[in-house]
């Protein structure tokens, strides 16, 4: 079982985004001493009533401070981009990172930020199937040739590769059927989110196993989950320690819209009992050692991705949840083979 660590990096207005770039950073070295094997960061724009440090310049900055880590752009909204912004500037990535990039694309359900880069939802979907396809043939083709819907490639070579050949691994995050079975076409996994109920990825499971059956591919040998994740000494008291930054996290979800673009029944407006329940790793080391036990016998996860820093969080505890993570929760899921 492999561990990382996604940071969010989201914080309020007027703070200081020097200070909190510079934990974030410290996050990511002592992520790397603690054992974890990669970083990722989400991406979004106009994230009112945060603020945001980018991912790519985020994981730029982790390559050089730790470099053993692998570093996940989790996720590229590849509709908002042109791919060969998003070919060379990935290329870039992994080659100051010593090759260790995964490529985490996705689509993004937020108006605001569709209307900012010149689309709607409706087009999503059939723009990042155009943009990954064209990013694939800008790393693996000398120079590309391709009139898509809202670009067009004439004799366009990346200026850089990646150093993993043919390409980077690429995971695409999903949250609907339809995301799920491009992932299994297009992609070398699911990288599962960390908002759906294990009920629902339960059925879900189903429909990309069918899809991968479909395009006669294997299940994937690396096959990424991310969680929220908390502990404490009881499960009741990891309850009301997270209750704080993380109900502030998924109400501003919820008015963002990213339960919208979910099935029904795993939306965000429930109280905090609720919306914990079959969604979250939260309890003692022994039960979230358990919890993720489960995710694998269940799920096939082999990657495990924790948030465990939340708006509002003192820097103080988000440390203190990744060392409890790696010093007793870790060693429990490895030892169980």
């Amino acid at each position: 079982m492999k561990f990382g660590l996604i940071i969010r990096g989201q914080y309020p207005q007027g703070d200081d985004m020097q200070l909190r770039l510079r934990e974030d950073l410290e996050a990511a070295k002592l992520a790397e001493e603690l054992g974890y094997e990669l970083i990722a960061k989400g991406s979004h724009y106009s994230s009112h009533p945060f603020q945001y440090i980018q991912q790519i310049p985020y994981l730029c900055q982790v390559a050089l401070v730790a470099p053993k880590l692998r570093v996940v752009p989790g996720v590229v909204l590849l509709p908002l981009h042109s791919p060969l912004h998003v070919a060379e500037e990935l290329a870039s990535l992994d080659v100051m990172s010593g090759g260790k990039l995964v490529f985490g694309a996705g689509i993004g359900y937020r108006e605001v930020e569709f209307r900012a880069f010149g689309t709607t939802l409706k087009q999503a979907g059939h723009r990042f199937e155009e943009c990954l396809t064209a990013v694939k043939r800008l790393w693996t083709e000398d120079f590309v040739t391709m009139q898509a819907s809202y670009f067009a490639l004439e004799n366009a070579n990346c200026t850089v590769l990646p150093v993993q050949k043919p390409m980077p691994p690429i995971w695409i995050g999903a949250n609907i059927n339809v995301g799920i079975r491009r992932a299994a076409r297009m992609a070398d996994a699911w990288f599962v989110n960390p908002h759906n109920k294990l009920a629902t990825i339960a059925e879900q499971m189903e429909v990309y196993k069918r899809e991968l059956d479909a395009c006669r591919k294997p299940f994937p040998a690396e096959f990424p989950m991310a969680r929220e994740v908390f502990i404490g000494r009881t499960r009741a008291e990891a309850v009301e320690r997270a209750r704080p930054s993380l109900e502030l996290k998924y109400k501003a979800y919820r008015e963002w819209g990213q339960d919208k673009v979910m099935p029904s029944s795993d939306h965000f407006d429930l109280d905090f009992a609720e919306l914990v329940d079959d969604r979250f790793l939260i309890g003692s080391p022994a039960e979230v050692a358990e919890q993720i036990l489960d995710l694998r016998r269940r799920f096939g996860v082999t990657t495990l991705i924790a948030g465990v820093h939340w708006v509002g969080m003192p820097k103080s505890l988000a440390l203190e949840q990744m060392q409890l993570l790696a010093e007793e929760v870790f060693p429990a899921v490895r030892s169980a083979g």
